[in-house]
């Protein structure tokens, strides 16, 4: 039986320009880039580093001026905006900075929103389960903590059953304490599904907890290594 990893991603030569007005932005200046079945990827970064444009580009929520991108089989550089809609509803959760929850819905209403979308997805009860929200189904956002709300964040993402989670500095909004409890999450969902999770932040620390570190420079990799053993988001030190 072949250890090779099974190869989710593969991003050759990525750049991506804005123009505004006479001046062109370079966001990114060429990324090569695998990322692979069930790996945990943190994504490090200053801000202006391009890193959520990758990450924007990766989820097809923006596609890239050259290059090319594949996820599979599938390529996605050429892709539709109707073939990238599927490609986002079928294959990737995402969790962001802000909740993004509608505030006239509870927690449970809130993850249904996904789940009445999707081809196989978990009940909401069950996807709140998984982020130990199973005693607040019925709680509005003002009735629950930042933390509380991100978790709920996270089971809408992952109710879908997405074989990638794209997170953008999910604990940036949070505390020390409640953000360790959110990579938790995070982590476990990791390895109890085999959920492909990529998390792109500033906090260095959180990169102990990877399989993999993925540092970006001015729109390029600076620097990438594996983690030979990769810590759990308890022992974090903030």
């Amino acid at each position: 039986m072949s250890d090779t990893p099974v190869r989710v991603f593969q991003a050759r030569g990525l750049k991506r320009f804005y123009r505004m007005g006479d001046v062109t932005i370079q966001a990114l200046r060429g990324i090569d880039l695998d990322l692979h079945a069930g790996e945990l990827v943190v994504m490090l970064g200053a801000s202006g580093s391009g890193k959520s444009t990758l990450l924007n580009i990766l989820g097809g929520l923006d596609v890239a001026s050259e290059g090319s991108l594949h996820y599979r089989e599938q390529a996605l550089t050429h892709a539709s905006q109707r073939q990238l809609t599927e490609f986002r509803r079928h294959h990737v959760g995402f969790v962001f900075q802000f909740y993004n929850l509608i505030s006239s819905l509870t927690a449970r209403e809130n993850v249904a929103i996904v789940t009445d979308i999707s081809r196989d997805p978990l009940p909401p009860e069950e996807a709140l389960a998984m982020v130990g929200l199973e005693q607040r189904l019925d709680h509005f956002p003002s009735q629950l903590s930042g933390g509380e709300q991100q978790r709920v964040a996270i089971a809408r993402a992952i109710a879908k059953r997405p074989a990638v989670l794209l997170c953008d500095e999910p604990t940036g909004a949070l505390d020390s304490r409640t953000g360790i409890r959110v990579l938790e999450v995070l982590e476990a969902i990791n390895r109890t599904t085999g959920t492909t999770l990529a998390i792109i932040t500033h906090n260095e620390v959180i990169g102990d907890m990877a399989d993999r570190v993925i540092r970006l420079r001015d729109g390029k990799i600076d620097a990438m290594h594996a983690n030979a053993l990769r810590r759990p988001p308890a022992t974090l030190r903030w």
